[in-house]
């Protein structure tokens, strides 16, 4: 009998169930990295590296998507090919999967819909780059990211480099607070910003190694709660963007934006896209650097909890 688990709603692929269903270490990753976080032809290159990283550190990669109308738990290298090169893929959160469903659309999930759909097949850790948060201005525009409301009633552990360094970090910060979503740094308890290892926001927790992970993962579960656990990685030093210059771009990107009429959901893309274009290009190269450290630290974290 095949292991293949598919339901109406999502498909989860043989590897994957298998590896589950017989405890062995697995890491969610997502697709909105390579639909639309990174240009072509990197986007491929860096999806697949980042599985191959992780089966170099004998871990299955459950890369995620929705593919014709289906979520699928273990993209296939050909349907990771194939939305790699779709300009077309939909950006797809947690409220968008019935639509992709029933429309039957190729998409790339964020950390919303991503976290969603490991925790229904079982996974435990999910590596990302940056989580979204509280934009600025939300106090009027209500602009915030639908991964923290999806972390607050999933529970799984994502790896990430903080939020991304556009947004409110004070802000969102509280409202993993008022989510009941605990915040830990990996060997830091300065929060990163993303593309550089320190935001200037402290927090309260910190660990040392993937056992200490695992046993808040433990105790998290043994109370039944139902919160994601947020593990901050944050880039090393030496790879960091230069925080001076990220901190002219930003300043530049926002008067840009401002001067452009630009707003809402529109704000995201034009800043990544700005700040890109204004460091010629090395914004990439961290967001990259990024990713392959979140990558290998949720497979060492998959790896304690089989322990």
């Amino acid at each position: 009998m095949s292991s293949t688990r598919t339901s109406v709603a999502f498909h989860v692929s043989e590897p994957v169930a298998a590896a589950v269903a017989g405890g062995r270490p697995v890491v969610a990753l997502e697709s909105t990295i390579f639909t639309h976080g990174l240009p072509r032809p990197r986007n491929l290159e860096v999806a697949l590296e980042a599985e191959e990283r992780l089966r170099s550190q004998g871990i299955l990669p459950a890369t995620i998507g929705v593919f014709a109308g289906v979520p699928t738990v273990g993209l296939s290298l050909e349907q990771i090919t194939s939305l790699s090169n779709d300009g077309a893929v939909k950006k797809v959160s947690l409220r968008d999967l019935p639509v992709m469903a029933a429309l039957q659309l190729h998409g790339g999930t964020t950390v919303a819909a991503t976290a969603f759909l490991a925790h229904r097949a079982g996974i435990k850790v999910f590596s990302t780059g940056g989580l979204g948060g509280v934009h600025h201005g939300a106090a009027t525009s209500f602009d915030e990211s639908a991964d923290m409301t999806t972390l607050a009633t999933t529970p799984i552990i994502v790896v990430s480099a903080g939020v991304k360094s556009i947004l409110d970090v004070a802000a969102t910060l509280e409202r993993f607070e008022t989510l009941n979503i605990p915040v830990i740094g990996y060997k830091t308890k300065k929060y990163p910003g993303f593309y550089v290892s320190d935001s200037g926001f402290e927090i309260e927790y910190a660990v040392n190694t993937p056992d200490e992970v695992a046993a808040i993962c433990s105790a998290r579960d043994d109370l039944h709660i139902e919160s994601a656990i947020l593990l901050a990685n944050p880039i090393a030093e030496d790879k960091q963007f230069p925080p001076a210059e990220l901190d002219d771009i930003l300043s530049r990107a926002w008067a840009e934006a401002e001067k452009n009429g630009i707003s809402g959901k529109d704000t995201t893309p034009f800043l990544l896209d700005f700040i890109q274009r204004a460091s010629n290009g090395r914004s990439v190269n961290v967001n990259v650097d990024v990713y392959r450290s979140n990558v290998s630290l949720g497979g060492e974290v998959a790896s304690a909890l089989t322990r």
